[in-house]
């Protein structure tokens, strides 16, 4: 319990929501409430107890449940999502019913059996921005679920989610695939110029400085995403070609990237090089590049400045060809 007897935890929310409802009622509005009850009793609610979940509240044809674990959350999400596709596969259209669903990890208010706060309205965004028979996730969703088996996902970039003050990385699950991977969303990053920020070559012969390598790649992907106007590939997406030959047109198609930053160190005694590249994805042309020498008295700190100094640099150098690109197209 916090100050003034308010209590407040961290929890997984699954929000659901019926498609199309309002239209289904207006139409054959008994035969709805029918098919409505019986998704209820016969699937939805099933599903909920048996991942050890409870539902909060109904609101009309919507759902809000409650789970202590995201992993638990999501697999449910899945779980029913699978199952009605499969029973709208059997059914004539009129008969189908369609569910949204969205999922988030956050800290909720608890006020007798309800929940409030910020974690409940971002997984109620997730929800009504989803497609029939999507399951979406947050980022922090995504990084308790990341690792479990059986599930892939479509990186959907920072969206901005009505009423909520900050973007939101989502992520959607792909129902039916077994790969733990994730992929990219092509027609969102066709409206912005994104970058891939390939791992960094380690040319110092030492394997123990593959942690170094690593460290440096990340930071750079992170300082990067505070620029809004340029989506930043995901970590686990740009990973992927760790170790070996890219063709960064590849990259391109692979990942949706406009720009693609190559970089490589190097280590002689107490001094590092880092070179850094950006490249047009689309030609293979460079943008920029540079050469940055330090000392490794501090390791982090070298890591942080080279990252710092690397996203200032890469920033105007994106924002340059990117202005007069728009500049063309809008003349044509």
């Amino acid at each position: 319990m916090t100050a003034k007897g308010v209590e407040r935890r961290l929890s997984a929310i699954l929000a659901a929501d019926v498609v199309s409802f309002s239209r289904m009622t207006s139409l054959r509005e008994e035969e709805t409430l029918r098919l409505l009850n019986a998704l209820r009793d016969e699937l939805f609610d099933p599903r909920i107890s048996k991942s050890c979940g409870r539902t909060i509240k109904l609101m009309g044809d919507g759902a809000l449940c409650e789970f202590s674990s995201a992993v638990a959350a999501v697999k449910c999400a899945i779980d029913i999502q699978q199952v009605l596709s499969a029973q709208n596969n059997a059914v004539p259209d009129e008969e189908k019913i369609e569910l949204r669903i969205g999922v988030n990890v956050g800290d909720v208010i608890v006020q007798g059996n309800d929940i409030y706060g910020h974690g409940v309205n971002v997984a109620a965004r997730l929800e009504s921005i989803a497609q029939p028979g999507e399951v979406l996730i947050s980022e922090a969703v995504f990084q308790q679920v990341a690792g479990t088996e059986d599930l892939s996902f479509v990186d959907l970039g920072e969206q901005d989610l009505k009423n909520i003050p900050d973007p939101v990385r989502v992520y959607r699950v792909s129902l039916g695939q077994n790969s733990r991977s994730v992929h990219v969303d092509i027609r969102y990053l066709l409206s912005k110029p994104a970058i891939a920020v390939l791992p960094f070559t380690n040319m110092t012969g030492d394997p123990e400085q593959e942690y170094f390598s690593d460290g440096l790649t990340e930071d750079i992907i992170t300082a990067l995403s505070h620029w809004k106007e340029f989506p930043v590939i995901a970590r686990s997406s740009s990973f992927t070609y760790k170790g070996k030959a890219v063709d960064v047109r590849q990259v391109s198609r692979d990942l949706g990237a406009c720009y693609v930053l190559e970089e490589s160190v190097r280590k002689a005694g107490e001094r590092l090089r880092v070179t850094a590249e950006l490249l047009d994805a689309d030609t293979g042309h460079h943008v920029w590049a540079d050469r940055l020498d330090r000392r490794i008295d501090d390791i982090f700190a070298v890591q942080d400045e080279i990252a710092q100094q690397i996203a200032s640099i890469v920033e105007p150098a994106r924002v340059m060809p990117e202005f007069r690109r728009r500049c063309a197209l809008a003349s044509e």
